[in-house]
């Protein structure tokens, strides 16, 4: 039996220089063309056929690796888009690196199985995600598991994310003078402000796991004229989409009163992509932990509390998906996500060795499934429970 603990050391090299590469060469989202064009010939070197432009995004792609007929279809996330003037404060070059290597590590060491080996270049996490038309497109139909993990700087198992919808209310009034005419005015602030004091009064009624939170994003123009355009925008989370849906049904029925007492007219709209709930399979995630724990992490802890939403939700309600966390640095260092300082520790020894040993764990993963058509049954059974009450 193969020893996959281990990657071969030209691969190693080659996965560190992508990350390095990536780094020193930050893009925003739908903007990664040199990181995915990276991605993909560095799959293409190793037998992989690659697919650009997929499903219409600039920089998407799909890879596979197919080895005889029937058996497991594996795939693996790869992100690969910067923050901001941070760059890559968040990690994407280690995470779309370990996703990366982590196929090319199963496809060298299939040995006896077949099945598919799958990577897919989902752009933009950090905005509109890709992920979410992706879901929606059937980019995961034919995929029997999905794994992507991300770097921190601890070890945590995969659990959930939270629903979200972004809600975009426009209340159309008629502008008056503030004094000599207000008689004929239709205060659409007076509607918007209406609407979030009816919001605000809701939030006692729902679930400590639900949230709304909102800004004015057009209030006016001048104090002594009543303004006919006020704008707010607004998200709505839950940890399931069936009380999403019903928060989201009754934050609307808020913005109706308000408009209705104010004489305003009211136009809703999604004004960003939404994401769906992560539902963890935890069978997935177990298998996963087994080998982080062969490859030599310890120091594991279970899933926190959702603290946020991301766009591996709406694959999760396709296929079974899991999104755990893996350390990129030292003992003792904590910095989070999003910063300067994070971004430096994905160059650094640990970020190194935690890219190896996460390709590894992640490629053990896919050969248990593909190994175990009985695995994969129990897989897909707590998938399809899940989504009863998903």
């Amino acid at each position: 039996m193969t020893d996959m603990t281990k990657l071969n050391p030209q691969l190693e090299q080659d996965l560190w220089d992508l990350s390095c590469y990536i780094y020193e060469n930050p893009e925003l989202g739908h903007e990664e063309f040199k990181s995915a064009e990276a991605h993909c010939k560095l799959l293409e070197k190793y037998g992989f056929t690659v697919e650009r432009n997929y499903l219409g995004l600039a920089t998407g792609f799909r890879a596979e690796y197919v080895k005889g007929a029937g058996g497991a279809t594996v795939s693996y996330l790869a992100e690969y888009d910067a923050l901001p003037k941070v760059g890559h404060g968040c990690g994407h070059n280690i995470l779309g690196t370990v996703s990366t290597g982590a196929a090319i590590h199963l496809a060298q060491n299939l040995g006896d199985s077949t099945g598919r080996v799958v990577v897919i270049g989902t752009p933009a996490e950090e905005t509109d995600g890709a992920k979410v038309k992706y879901a929606a497109e059937g980019a995961f139909d034919d995929v029997d598991v999905a794994l992507i993990g991300h770097p921190f700087y601890r070890y945590e198992r995969s659990g959930q994310s939270l629903a979200i919808r972004a809600l975009r209310f426009t209340f159309h009034g008629k502008a008056a003078h503030a004094v000599s005419a207000r008689e004929q005015g239709i205060n659409a602030l007076d509607a918007c402000i209406l609407t979030f004091n009816a919001i605000g009064l809701l939030r006692q009624q729902l679930l400590p796991s639900a949230y709304v939170h909102g800004i004015i994003k057009d209030g006016g123009t001048a104090a002594n004229t009543i303004p006919d355009l006020a704008v707010a925008e607004f998200y709505v989370r839950a940890e399931t989409l069936t009380y999403l849906n019903e928060v989201r049904a009754r934050v609307e029925e808020c913005a109706r009163g308000g408009a209705a007492a104010a004489g305003a007219r009211l136009e809703i709209e999604e004004f960003e992509a939404g994401n769906d709930n992560l539902v963890t399979n935890e069978t997935l995630m177990d298998i996963l932990e087994t080998n982080w724990r062969k490859v030599g992490i310890e120091n594991i802890i279970p899933a926190l509390p959702a603290a946020g939403s991301s766009d591996i939700g709406n694959v999760s309600h396709v296929c079974p998906a899991i999104h755990p966390y893996y350390s990129i640095q030292a003992p003792g260092e904590e910095y989070p996500t999003h910063t300067e300082e994070f971004r430096e520790t994905t160059l650094r020894e640990p970020a190194r060795q935690a890219l190896w040993q996460n390709a590894c764990a992640m490629a053990m993963t896919g050969k248990d499934i593909m190994d175990s058509p009985q695995l994969l049954a129990e897989i897909k059974a707590e998938f399809e429970k899940a989504m009863e009450t998903a």
